[in-house]
């Protein structure tokens, strides 16, 4: 059946985000913390008081929306799930059945920029599963 999910917190705090959020600048290749709240099933929520999660900046729309990846230290095996390697201490792997597009709005503060050569490479990843 599954674990709760705050749905209602959540919505409280989305449109917190929604209203009151600033844009920001961004580019490709950086890892920010992303509100990305509490979601439907099995799809990736963020953690803590915020529905905060670390992502991948993957292609940039536009400067309200982008492509991201989530990313996640849990190293059990699952499908297009690509290691990062050592960010700040910890493995980090990049959920690529979680790509999305969000509002730039859910970006909080930046985390670092990826090694170009690395971020190369997630995106080769990304390309060999479409």
């Amino acid at each position: 059946m599954g674990y709760h999910k705050e749905f209602d917190r959540w919505n409280k705090i989305k449109k917190n985000i929604h209203r009151y959020a600033a844009r920001t600048k961004y580019e490709e290749g950086d890892l920010w913390w992303c509100s990305l709240g509490t979601n439907i099933g099995s799809e990736q929520d963020g953690k803590g008081n915020k529905g905060k999660r670390p992502v991948l900046i993957l292609k940039r729309i536009s400067s309200k929306l982008c492509y991201v990846v989530p990313l996640t230290t849990a190293s059990a095996p699952v499908p297009f799930k690509v290691c990062l390697g050592i960010v700040r201490g910890k493995s980090s792997f990049a959920l690529l059945s979680q790509i999305r597009i969000i509002d730039t709005k859910r970006l909080h503060s930046k985390i670092l920029s990826l090694e170009s050569s690395l971020f190369l490479q997630m995106r080769k990843a990304v390309r060999n599963i479409f």
